[in-house]
């Protein structure tokens, strides 16, 4: 598995090139074939809807044909004396049976305008006569007809010709019979006003059907609307009589939609929605097409998403060779700086390839030869600050502590006593030969550790012996090298800082390796102080060491200017319970 970045890690310009690019070329195919399809499809249906406005403008004609029919019918009616005499007089039977042959003359004149249509007339006049010419289909008793809320609607608009829906349900079975839309108008005196009577014309659904059911067929419906929602005439039989309020909404919608239909979601299917109101059957003609049936075969789109795929799997090859071609140069390039920590920086990368890649090698190359300069120089320039640094430090002993001890030295003599202030020079001696007279940058752990004894003996001499000091070093490190001075500033810490609440206590001085480090550890018990978790270092109001100029931060940042930075000193501390100062140092010559 860690073969497969190995090989394509230095490959990653190719890589990100060829997959921009593919998913450009994929995007753009995709985008152009999608548009080319919706535009050939809106391409369609606009002339589409050019073609089925004219249709829809032909059924709406005949539609209209029929209601001019009913018109002149009912005008007929209207001006009718034999009628009007009838629904509005009383007569003895003679006189009935005249009249009513003369009405049934009338009637007949009257029904050969409407013979193009299957339409039953009924007259009902307030004095309670009624004449129908059939029965054959709207199978409605004279006093249902004048409760019905057909006769109310009448009545209230005396002067209008309206058409309403009926459904009759069969007296026998209880189930739903004909459907009828029944065109009605009041018998009304032209001069006083008065309402005498009501005309009927019943019109069988399937009349209304013929009108406009050549146009239809397996998805493409026609639905006829009534200002309420409901579907008074379809071919799909099914639905007649059941409320559409859906389709109703879209009314609006095709008013203000300037190409006369909409695609919309009707019926589980995005269906494109045409729209014509009859105005003189205060309905909305309604033809519903499925787009997919009309739309669908238009397109092979099949055919066109193959094509866009065998383009798309061309391009893929020729940007994949063009783009490996222009990036194998700039590969190797990569691969080999990739390359150069391996050797040292000492080796040069090779200047072949186009323009770029050249230019990039031969400024690589320019590099290594200044890297190499500084380096060298740098090193120099360490080795000379290393020294000059050893050396400034091996003179910075403090005079107060020569003058303190010296002092403490002379007390000794005038007390009397000889051996203890004989002791003291002695250490004093040592002390001084292993810090100025030793010019050497390290010395072993035996001369540090006995540097810290000769310190120790010189100021228990001087503040007494309340402060133990112990050593515990492991024999195999005896003779192991160690930075000169870096444990001596910890111990005069705990010295003069780490007991100044406590009136004694000890410290403990700790050397072993671990692993391939070599530990060196200065722990108390003394006061303990409060130590930040983003500091490595308390803070100190101390400017200056007693014995010398290296301070804490100063052992620190030796040891890391020798060794490097996973090196140095780590210091752990808690109020009360004292002070642990760690140091780490590789286990080997410098």
């Amino acid at each position: 598995m860690k073969l497969i970045p190995d090989r394509f890690k230095h490959n990653g310009l190719f890589i990100v090139m060829f997959f921009i690019t593919v998913m450009i070329i994929i995007t753009v195919s995709v985008t152009i074939t999608w548009t080319t399809i919706r535009m050939s499809e809106q391409f369609f249906i606009e002339k589409f809807s050019i073609t089925n406005s004219k249709v829809m403008s032909q059924v709406k004609g005949s539609f209209e044909s029929l209601n001019y029919s009913v018109v002149i019918a009912s005008n007929k009616l209207l001006q009718s004396g034999n009628i009007k005499q009838m629904l509005t007089e009383e007569a003895s039977n003679t006189e009935k049976m005249s009249s009513i042959y003369s009405m049934t003359q009338q009637m007949k004149h009257v029904k050969s305008i409407l013979d193009a249509y299957e339409i039953e007339i009924v007259v009902a006049g307030r004095n309670g006569v009624n004449y129908v010419t059939e029965r054959n289909f709207w199978p409605i008793s004279d006093e249902e007809l004048k409760m019905s809320a057909i006769t109310e609607n009448t009545l209230k608009e005396p002067k209008r010709l309206m058409y309403q829906y009926d459904q009759r349900r069969n007296k026998t079975t209880g189930l739903e019979g004909s459907n009828v839309i029944v065109a009605s108008k009041a018998f009304m005196d032209r001069i006083s006003g008065s309402v005498y009577g009501s005309m009927y014309f019943a019109i069988k659904e399937s009349e209304f059907r013929k009108l406009y059911s050549s146009y239809t067929n397996p998805g493409n419906d026609v639905f006829i609307l009534d200002k309420n929602g409901s579907i008074v005439s379809s071919n799909q039989a099914k639905l007649i009589g059941k409320k559409a309020e859906n389709l109703l909404s879209y009314t609006a919608k095709l008013n203000d939609n300037p190409h006369k239909y909409i695609i919309d979601n009707f019926r589980g299917k995005d269906q494109i929605i045409f729209m014509e109101y009859l105005p003189s059957f205060d309905m909305y003609l309604f033809n519903v097409i499925d787009k997919q049936k009309a739309v669908g075969d238009l397109i092979n789109k099949k055919q066109i998403v193959l094509i866009c795929i065998a383009i798309v799997f061309a391009a893929l090859i020729i940007v994949f060779l063009a783009s490996r071609r222009l990036t194998n140069s700039l590969s190797r390039l990569v691969k080999q700086i990739a390359n150069a920590p391996k050797y040292d920086f000492d080796k040069y990368v090779s200047e072949t390839g186009t323009y770029e890649t050249r230019q990039i090698g031969n400024a690589f190359n320019t590099m290594l030869d200044e890297l190499h300069d500084y380096v060298d120089k740098l090193v120099i320039a360490q080795k000379q600050q290393r020294n000059a640094e050893l050396a400034a430090l091996q003179q910075q002993i403090n005079p107060h502590f020569l003058y303190n001890t010296l002092t403490s030295i002379k007390f000794m003599v005038q007390q009397g006593g000889k051996e203890d202030a004989e002791a003291t020079i002695n250490a004093l001696i040592s002390l001084l030969q292993n810090t100025i007279g030793n010019v050497n940058e390290t010395v072993t752990v035996k001369q540090e550790v006995e540097t810290l004894k000769n310190y120790v003996f010189i100021n228990q001499k001087r503040y007494g012996d309340r402060i133990k000091v112990n050593y515990f070093v492991a024999p195999d490190c005896i003779d192991l090298p160690i930075p000169k001075l870096i444990l001596q500033p910890f111990i005069e810490n705990s010295f003069f800082h780490g007991f100044n609440r406590k009136p004694e206590g000890y410290i403990n001085v700790l050397i072993w390796q671990e692993s391939e480090n070599l530990i060196c550890e200065v722990v108390d018990n003394g006061d303990g102080m409060e130590v930040s978790s983003d500091s490595k270092f308390p803070s100190t109001k101390r400017k200056q060491q007693h014995f010398s100029g290296i301070g804490v931060r100063n052992v620190n940042e030796r040891i890391q200017l020798i060794y490097g930075d996973p090196y140095g000193v780590i210091i752990s501390s808690e109020l009360g319970e004292g002070t642990k100062v760690r140091i780490e140092l590789p286990n080997k010559n410098i």
